[in-house]
């Protein structure tokens, strides 16, 4: 069972996300693996998330780091190996789930959010959605389970 238990401070909240955590899904793309990997970095100012999509032989990375900006705002700075880039704010996103810890995030594409939340037995759950005019539309969810 994951203990979904906030740590100190202002990063503190993602103490239930560290670790080594792997989903399989399937997509429009076909099956994909996820990996994710969620340690502190820089004297443990920042954490660091490290995100490995495997799409069959085709593999996608992200690397994002989460932090507290100068005025104080929990943000995350994400960049892609396609050449992306984006960035988002910590936002309540309780109405996933009482205990989901989130982003709401300014995209090319748009305002999308991603929440992660636990699934009461041995990992979490992660989606993303997009803002629309009626709300926001869910288009991926994965359920990671830790790597032993």
């Amino acid at each position: 069972m994951v203990k979904w238990k906030k740590g100190r401070g202002k990063l503190g909240v993602f103490a239930p996300l560290l670790g080594q955590w792997q989903a399989e899904s399937d997509s429009a793309q076909g099956h994909v693996r996820c990996t994710r990997v969620l340690d502190y970095t820089l004297d443990r100012t920042h954490l660091l998330m490290t995100t490995r999509w495997e799409f069959g032989k085709r593999a996608y990375t992200d690397i994002t780091y989460i932090g507290v900006d100068t005025l104080g705002n929990t943000r995350f700075w994400s960049f892609t190996s396609d050449g992306k880039q984006s960035t988002g704010q910590l936002a309540d996103v309780s109405d996933f789930h009482a205990q989901a810890i989130g982003f709401v995030a300014d995209m090319p594409a748009g305002t999308a959010r991603q929440a992660f939340w636990p699934d009461d037995e041995r990992g979490f759950f992660w989606a993303v959605e997009a803002q629309n005019k009626k709300g926001w539309k869910r288009f991926v969810e994965h359920h990671y389970r830790a790597i032993e």
